[in-house]
């Protein structure tokens, strides 16, 4: 049902640091990214941003955002062209094999793919833009098609300032299926050029939880989101994980941060994506004493 104007000013009552975020970004495009971050972060955050002493992982993730950015980053973050980047570091045999790449939605050529398959836009982080098949029989192709395209439309440039993103060529990939499509993430969390810490987020497609572990698989007491519970069973240790955490250290070198995303599927280690500003810097922490101790981490260099 369509909502009244009634219930639109309701909401905004109940929910105004939403409506404020929601009239931000409507004016994104008329603000320099500096003062844009700055009030975007007040509304996110529930703290100022300071950008000439930044001291949270938080507040150093939007430094980076501004004062570093390499060419390099694009085709980093690029989900079509990273695996090139990535092959030429640790080998193909750790690249999901593409499919196909198309320009627009409409020009998928459904009837080539398998019956299995997975199609992401190049240019977005985390799940945005991801569908996945695993029966053609039953999948649902005008759905796909507007999931696709909306995530087409959007900009994590214009609505986070990830830089990396701005110049990033939208198309959508067909990616092979790999495992049943139900699969844990570890994503290793990398400062300076040394893996820090692993974070492992499973239950995707039921109730999502986050936790993360060390070198050593020992868990660690804080979440990052901050919403986000830990696991409700215990983590199994991945018969791989020493050398997943070998594969993302040879990644990672030269950044002052970046997380390496890997899974670890039937003996095999696969590369998924390289992120540089998990969620955007603007997930929190609790306890929030981790966010010092993972800023502490980053070492920014003198701006004069």
């Amino acid at each position: 049902m369509e909502k009244t104007f009634a219930d639109r000013i309701k909401l905004a009552l109940r929910e105004p640091k939403r409506v404020a975020i929601y009239m931000l970004c409507c004016i994104a495009p008329l603000l320099p990214d500096r003062l844009y971050l700055k009030w975007l972060f007040r509304l996110r955050m529930g703290y100022r941003l300071n950008l000439d002493n930044p001291q949270t992982f938080s507040e150093k993730l939007q430094w980076l955002k501004l004062y570093n950015r390499k060419p390099e980053y694009t085709q980093m973050v690029d989900k079509y062209e990273a695996k090139r980047y990535v092959a030429g570091i640790i080998g193909e045999e750790y690249i999901i094999p593409t499919l196909g790449v198309w320009n627009t939605v409409d020009d998928i050529d459904f009837d080539a793919l398998p019956n299995q398959f997975v199609l992401k836009t190049t240019h977005g982080g985390g799940n945005m833009g991801v569908v996945i098949c695993r029966d053609k029989s039953t999948f649902d192709i005008p759905k796909a098609k507007a999931k696709l395209r909306s995530s087409l439309n959007k900009c994590i440039y214009r609505q986070f300032r990830e830089w990396p993103y701005k110049s990033v060529k939208r198309r959508i990939i067909a990616e092979t299926l790999i495992g049943d499509g139900q699969i844990d993430d570890y994503k290793f969390f990398c400062f300076e050029g040394e893996v820090k810490l692993c974070q492992v987020i499973s239950g995707r497609e039921s109730i999502m939880s986050i936790d993360f572990f060390d070198k050593e698989w020992r868990h660690q007491p804080f979440h990052e989101p901050k919403e986000y519970p830990f696991s409700a069973h215990e983590i199994t240790k991945p018969k791989l994980y020493d050398k997943m955490w070998d594969i993302a250290d040879r990644l990672c070198k030269e950044h002052h941060f970046i997380r390496v995303d890997l899974y670890e599927i039937s003996g095999r280690i696969y590369f998924g994506e390289l992120t540089f500003f998990p969620t955007s810097g603007m997930g929190g922490f609790d306890p929030k004493e981790w966010d010092y101790r993972f800023g502490e981490w980053i070492k920014l260099p003198i701006r004069l």
